[in-house]
């Protein structure tokens, strides 16, 4: 977690009292101000991000000190696209669980074998659960690495690959491989005079 994060909404967990079998859980939705969401824009390295909100369903502490969470995020925001360098818009809705657990117990599970179908667990200290950071972390991952505007397409001149694209579907002819210049040609006539 960022020691100042630009959307910070805390929560004291003596707050969240037990949640009886049947029970939804605590419902609690948070949205990013105007300000936060330029501080956003910098931290996630995009040029805008217009809006973010994530309503959560919290379970209540369990024996553990853990308490379970269901997000669903939304944001608007602009994105570059890797193959012509414009801005576009783009929306994110994104479905979620974690775990906010204490800090202490948190480092108890870190030889524990990797589990990928385990929820997320988030750390906390002093009783105190961040569902702003919580959420500005699960829409980093969501963000594709590869943006690419729709009905965007590859400039003139530029071949499958050149640079390597998540979105790339043709594989590269491998009659071209032989006109590319081999990056360790010059490293073999180097060592051929060298020696």
């Amino acid at each position: 977690m960022s020691p100042h994060p630009e959307f910070s909404r805390r929560i004291q967990t003596r707050t969240l009292g037990p949640v009886r079998p049947g029970e939804p859980g605590h419902e609690m939705v948070v949205d990013a101000t105007a300000a936060e969401c330029r501080s956003l824009a910098a931290r996630l390295d995009v040029p805008q991000v217009e809006s973010l909100s994530c309503r959560f369903r919290l379970s209540g502490l369990d024996k553990t000190g853990s308490i379970a969470a269901d997000g669903l995020l939304q944001a608007r925001l602009s994105r570059i696209c890797v193959t012509t360098l414009e801005d576009f818009p783009t929306t994110v809705t994104e479905q979620f669980t974690v775990r906010f657990v204490p800090d202490d117990r948190a480092s108890e599970g870190s030889d524990d074998a990797l589990d990928l179908e385990a929820d997320d667990d988030i750390p906390y200290v002093n009783g105190v659960i961040d569902l702003g950071e919580a959420t500005v972390e699960q829409l980093a991952l969501a963000l594709d690495p590869y943006p690419r505007k729709p009905g965007a397409e590859r400039p003139a001149g530029v071949r499958v690959g050149d640079p390597p694209s998540a979105t790339d579907e043709e594989p590269v002819d491998p009659d071209d491989a032989d006109e590319r210049p081999n990056p360790f040609a010059a490293l073999a006539r180097m060592r051929r005079t060298d020696g």
